[in-house]
């Protein structure tokens, strides 16, 4: 069974770009209107073809501009599921349910409905949740200190 790259990434039905239900027949409808104008118009006082002719084209313009967005929307999701399967075996910190700051490994991505899901050592992590990606795994800085002297000990003198 072969499977094509963007098929793997992007499951069917997962962020696409909604199309209005009713964008194909609002613009039937518009034609409807625009006929029914002109079949009932006053033949004494004809309507000006110009502004039908003007209507048509700013409702065509129109529905292109949506055509963009919704494309545009489409090439966003697949460049934010790209991004999600690029962090898989780099160390992330996120925020946790509770609001505070954990790390560990990405090992996989799942996709569902709502976005990519990064799963963090057995944990689901939105990338929304993400503060920092590193490709080593975090270490914890302890603040390096002097061994403190024993009370009524001199410190020691150092040779230099």
């Amino acid at each position: 069974m072969s499977v094509s790259a963007t098929e793997a990434v992007t499951p069917a039905g997962m962020y696409q770009p909604a199309t209005p239900a009713g964008s194909s027949d609002d613009k039937q409808m518009f034609l409807n209107l625009m006929v029914a104008q002109l079949r009932y118009q006053d033949p004494m006082n004809p309507a000006d073809s110009g502004e039908f002719l003007a209507q048509n084209a700013q409702f065509t313009a129109l529905e292109k501009m949506q055509d963009i967005a919704d494309q545009t929307g489409a090439l966003l999701a697949a460049q934010i599921s790209f991004g999600a399967s690029g962090l898989v075996g780099r160390y992330v910190t996120y925020l946790d349910a509770d609001g505070t700051s954990a790390s560990g490994l990405v090992g996989s991505v799942s996709y569902d409905a709502n976005g990519p899901m990064l799963v963090v050592d057995g944990e689901n992590v939105t990338l929304g949740q993400v503060q920092s990606v590193t490709a080593e795994p975090p270490t914890a800085t302890e603040p390096a200190t002097e061994p403190v002297p024993e009370p009524g000990t001199a410190p020691r003198p150092t040779n230099a």
